[in-house]
């Protein structure tokens, strides 16, 4: 049984729910507890607050974890990283009052800097040569400015608006953030095995986000043309139709440049055009 640590709410919380879904692991969250145990696959959860599951991971009380890459890299545990998951993307950054004409990061000399990351704060102001009063604060980083707390902060961006909303503007990325599923060192073998038919989902879902399959009916004397067009995995299945000088081309097409080749399949001559979504590719 392998137990996996995870946020107990918040968008992290979410989007691991999802992903476990996804893959076929089946959790009742109805009732808030603080373990859960899967009725299909041999894996428990466990609920906890984020900045707790590097430590519970690197100790042992749980054999995986998925963290943002900003608490790993805060926490500086034992741990190892399993994989990048593609999600919860954000960036720790500083930012000040946007009032202010910002010259570079020389401002931050001397300057009293807020924020819940002191150590990845502290490394970055030491690699760059700045000396600066780091203030801890636990909660409302973006408000210390404006109650005379601080002069800037350090802290999480996702889209910006907290910062807008509070007079701050953003003026130096630190580093960028995701969502990571992180290991014990020590696991067993059983607990190896297990993990690789959970890795081997997990891949399964994410190879099919953003792609879609599609299906379109395209005239015998124009498949080489409507061929040339389809960037797809490998080569499309071709398929006779009934109606003679008639074929069905089959792909997967990524989502991003979806609506350019579907304009360039139907200049083409490809008609009859339906797309589908995809639950889980297998590589």
């Amino acid at each position: 049984m392998l137990r996996i640590a995870v946020q107990s709410k918040g968008r992290l919380f979410e989007e691991t729910m999802n992903m476990l879904a996804e893959s076929d692991i089946k959790l009742s969250t109805s009732k808030r507890t603080l373990l859960v145990q899967s009725k299909n696959f041999p894996v428990e959860v466990l609920f906890l607050r984020d900045d707790d599951i590097p430590q519970t991971v690197a100790s042992g009380v749980a054999d995986l974890g998925v963290v943002g890459e900003n608490e790993f890299v805060e926490r500086d545990e034992d741990a190892e990283i399993i994989r990048r998951l593609d999600f919860s993307k954000c960036r720790l950054s500083l930012a000040i009052p946007k009032a202010i004409d910002y010259p570079g990061l020389e401002w931050f000399q001397g300057k009293k800097i807020a924020t819940s990351y002191p150590g990845i704060l502290s490394k970055f102001m030491k690699k760059n040569g700045i000396e600066a009063d780091i203030h801890v604060i636990t909660g409302s980083v973006e408000i210390a400015p404006g109650i005379g707390l601080a002069d800037g902060i350090f802290d999480i961006v996702s889209s910006g608006s907290t910062l807008v909303s509070n007079n701050l503007c953003e003026v130096e990325v630190v580093m960028q953030s995701e969502a990571l599923l992180i290991g014990n060192k020590n696991l067993s073998d059983d607990k190896k095995e297990i993990l690789g038919e959970l890795l081997f989902r997990i891949q399964a879902v994410k190879t099919a986000e953003d792609k879609k399959y599609v299906r379109m009916n395209v005239p015998n004397d124009k498949l080489d043309e409507v061929v040339s067009v389809l960037p797809g995995m490998r080569s499309p299945t071709v398929m006779p139709l009934a109606t003679e000088g008639w074929s069905s081309v089959h792909t997967v097409l990524d989502e991003d440049r979806f609506w350019e080749i579907i304009g360039k399949l139907k200049a083409a001559g490809a008609e009859g055009i339906l797309v589908s979504p995809i639950e889980k590719m297998i590589p």
